[in-house]
């Protein structure tokens, strides 16, 4: 159960990401969306912290 919900947690939190990053920061250049997507779908929750605290238009 722990497993799924963790699993369940980090698909929310990318797919967020994602969202954000096509709506929010639309001045970002489309590499570096790309490599903000790539390290979000292979760092997972880890990514999408750094994404927060480093990638995010304030």
């Amino acid at each position: 159960m722990v497993e799924t919900s963790w699993a369940l947690l980090t698909l929310i939190s990318e797919i967020w990401v994602i969202y954000d990053l096509f709506t929010y920061n639309r001045s970002m250049s489309a590499l570096t969306k790309l490599i903000w997507i790539i390290v979000v779908l292979v760092l997972g929750i880890i990514g999408v912290v750094l994404y927060y605290f480093l990638g995010r238009k304030r």
